[in-house]
């Protein structure tokens, strides 16, 4: 019983980040059909903002690491996407790797390369016990963070009149504009939510890995990536449903796995995806209307 719930709260904590960061991706590709890999340095970004202020009032750090992760995000959306929005899908790609890899570059000409020890959340490193396992208080602030959020962006996405914009985007871009939704202030908006969840996923794997480099970002966001395609590309539920999905079988995968075959447990999770994108290649909950939209 004990192992059971240790297993269970680490697969909520594990899919709760890639729940998160999927949702980051998913907002932007929801309205604009882009994939945006530079959002791997929206986090590293965040995460050295947490680093710059270490000793700092945790507040003070975390609302700066909001700030300057949306700003980012609205700024490479202006200069970057924006002047492109009518290329096609293949271009816009190509940009955001190409946003990727200069944002990299730049932090490692002005920070370097080296890995630097972080600790945003030290009061969160001990550990409680529930029904007689011990449980880090970190995985259980993620899981409650993870779900508190959740539940601001649906209501955020149903209750607001931004939301109901982005959502009515998703659906049907051009009809939306037809009708008087401004393009700019929807993919704006959503590209702002993205680098607030970006910063949140940034403290929280900061404070779980305990260090920041360049690529901090990088892997993260690959596999959440995966698990919006695997959730339904353009489906914010979807990306959601897709990360925890893909934490649970990455930690049942670590738990279950013989000792020998546990460092390549992200073979066999791709496996996995492989498998199930062979049988629903469309994502468990497929986009209405997936085309271009602008």
């Amino acid at each position: 019983m004990n192992q059971f719930l240790q297993i269970a709260i680490d697969a909520l904590s594990v899919g709760g980040l890639y729940a998160l960061t999927a949702l980051g991706i998913g907002l932007v590709f929801s309205v604009m059909r882009l994939a945006n890999f530079a959002h791997a340095e929206f986090v590293t970004v965040a995460a050295y903002v947490l680093l710059a202020l270490s000793g700092q009032p945790v507040v003070m750090s975390i609302a700066a690491s909001v700030l300057v992760a949306i700003a980012l995000a609205v700024l490479t959306e202006r200069i970057a996407f924006r002047p492109i929005r009518q290329a096609d899908q293949a271009t816009m790609l190509i940009a955001s790797f190409a946003v990727s890899m200069l944002l990299q570059r730049v932090l490692v000409f002005f920070l370097g390369s080296r890995i630097k020890a972080v600790d945003p959340l030290p009061v969160l490193s001990q550990a409680i016990t529930i029904g007689g396992a011990q449980i880090n208080l970190l995985k259980l602030v993620t899981i409650a963070t993870c779900g508190i959020l959740l539940v601001a962006l649906t209501f955020f996405m149903t209750r607001t009149r931004y939301g109901l914009h982005m959502r009515a985007a998703a659906e049907n871009f051009t009809m939306s504009r037809l009708v008087g939704v401004r393009a700019n202030a929807v993919i704006a908006t959503a590209f702002a939510l993205s680098g607030a969840l970006a910063a949140i996923v940034a403290l929280l794997f900061a404070a779980q890995t305990g260090f920041v480099q360049p690529r901090f970002g990088v892997q993260l966001v690959i596999i959440a990536f995966v698990a919006t395609v695997i959730g339904g590309l353009g489906n914010l539920v979807g990306a959601v449903a897709g990360g925890f999905l893909v934490g649970v079988v990455s930690t049942l995968l670590q738990a279950l796995l013989p000792e020998e075959f546990r460092p390549f447990r992200e073979a066999f999770l791709f496996a996995v995806v492989i498998l199930v994108l062979l049988l629903r290649p469309q994502g468990i909950f497929p986009a209405k209307g997936l085309r271009e939209r602008v």
